[in-house]
């Protein structure tokens, strides 16, 4: 198929119609079939719950074309039991996880002139949403649902290679204890606008957040979760019940242990005590891993392998997995969906 006539290694971060997207809706108690549409606007009821009590959930994930020229979905399976756990803690209905993926494959199939050419650095980004409709003006769930997928092409977030970034400690909290933190729900993002600005205002790239119920404890490193190297090459990561819980940052925790043989460990990461750390990094769909240069606390910059260069063990683990997710490196069973 001929792809359409776009500057692929340009490519940013920004929406771009593509020719198809996926719908279904939830009512009476079920699914409907879902279908392929070429409009690219919802149309909801102005009483909608996710208007007005954000009653909705997201996903992102993406599509990759590998040098034999397969166009392949990296662990969908793993964005649909999360929309699944979010949908629960917004008593919504489940999207089952075979009527997922079979969505993500149609809607890649239906734009496979829109999927980035191998060797590009880009890649198809697709956002899954399940949002509640329907007539309703209470604060209860909607009688409602709508599953819906639309997609674009987005560019190598690194372009002139990985560079690291600073971050700076934020006083605001991402989620309350036993709050939202967990699910991705549209709340945690507009919440963490104001903070990001700030964050941007004093020259960082973000803000890091910290446990909110003692303010000792990393979290979060804006949307994205945090790791850390230490000194004796132990791949450790926060646990907490309100962090959400990062595909890729499990997934870099199996390459870890896996396929580089490093001890791994998912456990409290105090932010006095980051003089245990080596290297350090945020992780997420979007980048797959942003390099931490260093990190600001209390008016004190504590840096980690350096703020101009990517430490060695940050470079091995963002290499292998991006060549798990672009077929260069032979992936875990399951992790790999052909859109056939």
């Amino acid at each position: 198929m001929e792809k359409v006539n776009i500057d692929w290694k340009n490519l940013g971060f920004s929406y771009l119609k593509t020719d198809f997207r996926y719908v279904s809706r939830y009512k009476d108690g079920k699914w409907d079939d879902g279908a392929l549409v070429e409009d690219n606007r919802l149309y909801i009821e102005e009483c909608a719950t996710a208007l007005h009590y954000g009653q909705q959930s997201f996903e992102g994930l993406k599509a990759y074309t590998t040098k034999e020229g397969k166009v392949q979905l990296f662990r969908p399976d793993q964005n649909a039991k999360r929309m699944n756990n979010s949908a629960d803690r917004l008593l919504m209905p489940q999207v089952p996880v075979e009527k997922f993926i079979d969505a993500c494959v149609q809607v890649v199939k239906a734009n496979m002139n829109w999927v980035p050419p191998y060797g590009t650095g880009a890649t198809l980004y697709l956002r899954p949403m399940l949002i509640g409709v329907g007539e309703n003006i209470g604060v209860k769930p909607a009688p409602e649902y709508i599953f819906a997928i639309f997609c674009m092409p987005v560019g190598a977030y690194f372009k002139g290679g990985m560079t690291p970034v600073n971050f700076i400690t934020s006083e605001f909290d991402r989620a309350a204890p036993h709050g939202t933190g967990a699910a991705k729900v549209g709340g945690n993002y507009a919440g963490s606008l104001y903070p990001h600005q700030l964050a941007v205002n004093s020259g960082f790239a973000d803000c890091i957040y910290l446990d909110p119920a003692t303010h000792t404890k990393i979290e979060e490193v804006g949307a994205a979760n945090f790791f850390g190297i230490t000194k004796d090459n132990k791949f450790v990561t926060p646990f907490s019940p309100s962090i959400l819980p990062s595909i890729t940052k499990y997934s870099l925790m199996h390459v870890a242990k896996e396929y580089l043989g490093m001890e791994v460990e998912e456990r409290d990461v105090l932010i006095d005590n980051l003089d245990e750390f080596a290297e350090a990094g945020a992780c997420g769909t979007a980048a797959v891993i942003s390099p931490i240069g260093g990190i600001s606390h209390n008016g004190k910059m504590h840096v980690f392998h350096s703020e101009t260069e990517v430490g060695p063990v940050t470079k091995k683990l963002y290499e292998t997995l991006t060549g798990i997710q672009f077929g260069e490196v032979e992936a875990p069973e399951g992790w790999i969906v052909v859109c056939e």
